[in-house]
């Protein structure tokens, strides 16, 4: 009998595996040799919400099929813990060990879906996901698909800001952007993509309050001394293998304790 949860998240997780290599984080035509690669603006605004679109710009269906089954599981039971975001987030099905030994007792749910940006998972919200679920925490990991748009962290303080309007008692935890590419310095515009990232992650920063929205940057557990993303870590440079995710999972859990144990009545109260 097949895991529901695993079945759920294996078609998100490989949705859209090809925009997620960290080749393809930039889908802009080849330059010239020796210039750094440079993500086009989208179209799309990372703060409107926005659907999927395969490459002839028709709506993906795999992307409504995965919506809907998120739709169905918050009608499935409570949800105490839910993790939204994209393949990094829904490639929690590759280490179900990890996953249930920190979050197996917290009602958790998988809001991942491979490719999303920060629009997409707007949509999604704005279209019903959050609706008759109370977790006690959302886990929010976006916007490494927005590539180096500038715009990524207004779209990131808006999914923050729907999912506070949506769940006004629930807590978020929001995880500064992951580094990618193996090397720090190869290819050539690896370096300029990191340095983005750590100006979008310290804007975020600002949305910590010390209550209701947190903030935490775990991107150096990833790096060995020299910045490198060593294979049995990130396998791509880009998707954690177990091992990342277990580094993820210790990472986190004091601040996520920390979180839970700050809704729990005192003793003797």
């Amino acid at each position: 009998m097949k895991n529901p949860f695993q079945s759920r998240l294996m078609a998100g997780l490989f949705l859209a595996a090809a925009p997620l290599s960290v080749t393809g984080l930039f889908a802009a035509d080849p330059a010239p040799a020796g210039t750094p690669a440079i993500a086009p603006t989208q179209k799309e605004a990372p703060d409107v919400p926005a659907i999927r679109r395969d490459k002839q710009g028709e709506p993906m269906a795999a992307f409504f099929e995965q919506h809907e089954k998120f739709l169905q599981r918050g009608q499935e039971g409570p949800i105490g813990v839910l993790f939204i975001g994209d393949s990094i987030t829904a490639g929690w099905i590759m280490a179900r060990d990890v996953w249930t030994k920190y979050y197996g007792n917290l009602q958790p749910a998988n809001f991942g879906i491979g490719g999303d940006r920060t629009q997409n998972v707007l949509w999604r919200i704005e279209n019903g996901e959050l609706g008759g679920i109370s977790p006690k925490v959302v886990v929010l990991l976006i916007g490494v698909n927005n590539g180096r748009d500038p715009r990524v962290t207004d779209g990131i303080r808006k999914v923050v800001a729907a999912i506070q309007a949506k769940l006004p008692e629930t807590k978020v935890l929001l995880l500064g952007i992951f580094p990618y590419g193996a090397s720090p310095t190869d290819p050539p515009w690896i370096a300029a993509a990191r340095q983005h990232i750590a100006r979008v992650n310290e804007e975020l920063a600002g949305l910590d309050d010390g209550k209701r929205v947190r903030f935490l940057d775990i991107g150096s557990k990833f790096l060995d001394d020299s910045g490198h993303i060593r294979a049995e870590i990130m396998p791509d440079g880009l998707h954690p293998a177990v091992p990342g995710y277990q580094i993820w999972a210790e990472a986190m859990q004091p601040l996520l304790e920390e979180m839970l144990a700050a809704d729990k009545p005192a003793q003797g109260s």
